[in-house]
């Protein structure tokens, strides 16, 4: 069993959007941690990726930081 270090953080999150994600992950065994984790994995790992986030604007229609 491998088991790997993890680091506590924490991240302000979008109502909005957790309550989206929330309803689509009920029924799948995806969770906000391992979403996190894969995301960030694929960022660092995957250039089409990285640039795909890079250039979403879909929430900063409001001027936020997100």
């Amino acid at each position: 069993m491998n088991i790997m270090e993890t680091k506590l953080t924490s991240v302000k999150i979008l109502k909005e959007v957790y309550s989206k994600f929330k309803k689509v992950s009920f029924e799948s065994n995806m969770t906000l941690q391992k979403i996190v984790n894969r995301s960030l994995d694929k960022y660092i790992n995957e250039e089409e990726y990285r640039e795909s986030m890079n250039s979403y604007l879909e929430l900063q229609a409001s001027g936020s930081q997100y």
